[in-house]
């Protein structure tokens, strides 16, 4: 499942080009490989997001709560979300959505706005009943299969810090020898790359977990407990090793251990939903004036596959508190253990300098409260669910639309969460040196001018995403969409796209390593060694990794861009040159192989329509549409007759040479095998003749 904490950006896009136009777009944008570069953030494996274009411009974002005092009771934050949410969803091009709230051991209040069924495809439109509304959460799933693996560390039947391999009944990929721990597992460190494939279908057959899992598993990348990697797989895995230690199914198990003691009658991890729940579940919408999308089957259901109404989700986050009456989930200590950063130094070095993971929470703390959430999306639904500890509150927000551009629901999501701990919870100093207003004050940055400056120039160059996909034709990705990272004059960063964002954020270094947004409240910080910077985490589950020099979009775009635009120059100019030669009744010049000429022909043809090819695959995999093995393969093997071609093409630059053909003739035969040598350079180094295509 998508995670609403990795903006970059998750959601499906709305209005789509056709693909053989956005194919031929993408390669005439490389072949021209003039443009910059988007700056939307690198796209994970999980996204089904396209970069924002002109005529799918990112909405505006709706209007701000105040700041201030004000009592959180159910008066005034029905006022505060009445002023904010019909507009919002309106402008977004939402359906509809549903808030709760709970304090001091209470239910605040439950609201619902818009609609469930909008009735475009004709009937009449429903609204969202608070009370009875069913929504898709998404990730905050994993709080769930958290909290089921917590209960049975409780009980002594788990251990946060034994190798899984002991639990389960098949054996995961590793290219470390250190342990996957559950610790791992809830923290995404256990080091997986990102799994696109099967991540969520439609139809009416239940999931076999374990099928899931242990199938078609993804490789092991990164060292246990060291680069923070937001996994899907991984918290699956998870939810597994519950099933396999209760010895019941997975969603059996949460319905007895979790939803019956928290007094959740309206939630299920069932796929598709159980008969007497699916007339209340809402529809799902790319857009309000959209037709609604069919139920989703979400491929690791531990991940991502709840559905829930808002009064129960509100039950959940008064037993997540503790609350007395609430249905005891686990013990106050482990409640404990489980809210507060799960991980330290010593795997992950400078980047624990930075808000981390707890197990199974991001540590989404602002204006000096702590706070712990989690953020969930489905190609539909769109969800956030965040907790105050020491405050006793909880806020859930479920919105069942993409909404314009496929972007809205970001920054609704934001105004939302963050207008509620800026109405209710305010920091002590008016916002000065949490950074709401007006970033670091002086006292709070402990960095000299000239060593920010140093440590600016550094971090300075081009990162991918640490959830991303290397063994396969997906690492494309990683140089499509890189983050820059650029040093100012004055010692600051600017990054684009800022971490968890997609318009670029400043940062300034607030301590050794450790940086903090102007004008916000976002911190990262970095892994250095032998003064290279390693690692930048941000939000605790995500990690930019400086990208390969091989690999940087400044050599990838040009080598790229001007190989296509060589080979389809060529395409077209040797059926010009034969009409010509045939008009003029010419013959072709001595040594002029038939058989080679043929074959380098081939090949560059060969070579333009696999680029084609891979691009409309790549858009159809991040569209979370399924493509087959044998169509990959035959893609590949389009892929492979051009890496062959450049042996006939070089046999036509040596006949070229032996018999004079003149410079222009053999300048034009050389820029044809440096062409398909560029192209053959780039299919390895993009993995895109990677023995594996398990996207």
């Amino acid at each position: 499942m998508f995670s609403s904490h990795d903006h970059t950006p998750t959601e499906r896009p709305v209005r789509r080009r056709p693909r053989a136009l956005a194919a031929l777009a993408l390669l005439g944008a490389l072949a021209v490989a003039a443009a910059p570069a988007a700056t939307a953030s690198a796209l994970p494996a999980a996204t089904a997001a396209a970069v924002p274009t002109a005529d799918q411009p990112l909405p505006p974002p709706p209007v701000a709560a105040p700041s201030g005092e004000h009592a959180l009771e159910r008066s005034d934050v029905d006022a505060w979300l009445d002023g904010l949410l019909p507009a919002a969803l309106e402008s977004g091009e939402i359906a509809g959505a549903v808030v709760t709230v709970v304090h001091d051991g209470e239910v605040v209040t439950t609201r619902g706005y818009g609609h469930a069924e909008t009735g475009t495809t004709g009937g009449d439109a429903v609204p969202v009943d608070a009370e009875q509304t069913l929504f898709r959460p998404g990730s905050v799933s994993k709080l769930f299969t958290a909290t089921a693996v917590l209960q049975l560390v409780e009980s002594g039947d788990l251990d946060l810090d034994t190798d899984v391999a002991e639990y389960l009944d098949f054996d995961v990929p590793r290219r470390f020898d250190e342990p996957i721990t559950l610790r791992n597992l809830l923290t995404h460190t256990a080091g997986f790359e990102e799994r696109v494939g099967g991540l969520i279908g439609f139809g009416d057959q239940p999931v076999v977990l374990r099928d899931a899992l242990a199938g078609d598993p993804p490789e092991q990348i990164y060292a246990p407990g060291t680069v923070p990697a937001y996994s899907n797989y991984g918290n699956a895995l998870a939810g597994y090793v519950v099933e396999r230690v209760s010895g019941v199914p997975f969603e059996e198990y949460v319905r007895r251990n979790i939803f019956e003691p928290a007094g959740m009658t309206s939630s299920t991890f069932a796929q598709p939903l159980p008969a007497a729940l699916q007339d209340r579940m809402s529809q799902g919408y790319a857009t309000s004036w959209d037709a609604p999308g069919q139920f989703e089957i979400v491929g690791t259901p531990p991940a991502g596959s709840l559905t829930s109404s808002a009064p129960d989700m509100a039950r959940f986050m008064l037993a997540q508190l503790g609350e007395p009456g609430a249905g005891s989930l686990l013990d106050p200590d482990t409640l404990d253990l489980m809210h507060a950063p799960a991980l330290d130094e010593s795997t992950l070095g400078g980047l624990a300098a930075a808000p981390r993971m707890t197990l199974g929470f991001f540590d989404e703390s602002r204006n000096g409260h702590r706070i712990v959430g989690h953020g969930g999306d489905t190609q539909f639904f769109h969800s956030h669910l965040q907790l105050y500890p020491e405050e006793r509150t909880g806020i859930f927000v479920s919105l069942n639309s993409s909404g314009t551009g496929g972007y809205a629901t970001l920054p609704l999501r934001e105004a939302v969460l963050q207008g509620f701990t800026d109405r209710y919870f305010p920091a002590d100093d008016g916002g000065a040196s949490a950074g709401t207003t007006s970033g670091s004050t002086a006292d709070d940055v402990t960095v000299d001018q000239d060593t920010a400056r140093e440590h600016a120039a550094l971090a300075e160059g081009s990162y991918a995403s640490s959830r991303g996909i290397q063994s396969n034709f997906l690492a494309t990705l990683d140089v499509l969409s890189p983050t820059q990272v650029t040093a100012t004059a004055d010692g600051r960063l600017l990054i684009t796209p800022g971490p968890g964002a997609t318009t670029p954020a400043l940062y300034e270094e607030v301590e050794p390593w450790v940086w903090r947004e102007v004008d916000g409240q976002r911190t990262i910080a970095m892994r250095v060694a032998d003064d290279q910077v390693q690692a930048i985490v941000y939000e605790g589950a995500f990690t930019l990794l400086p990208g390969q020099p091989e690999r940087a979009q400044g050599v990838v775009l040009p080598v790229l861009g001007v190989s296509a635009l060589i080979l389809l120059v060529a395409a077209v100019a040797w059926p010009v040159g034969a009409i010509r030669r045939r008009v003029r009744k010419e013959s072709l010049p001595q040594g002029t192989g038939r058989v080679t000429r043929i074959m380098t022909k081939i090949a560059a043809i060969a070579t333009v329509l696999a680029l084609v090819g891979w691009a409309v695959t790549v858009q159809t995999v991040m569209s979370l549409q399924d493509v087959p093995e044998a169509s990959l393969r035959q893609l590949q093997a389009v892929q492979a007759i051009g890496v062959l071609g450049i042996v006939p093409a070089v046999l036509q630059v040596v006949g070229a040479v032996r018999h004079r053909h003149g410079w222009r003739r053999i300048a034009g035969t050389v820029l044809v095998v440096l062409a398909l040598a560029g192209v053959a350079w780039l299919a390895f180094e993009l993995r895109l003749l990677a023995p594996s295509v398990s996207y």
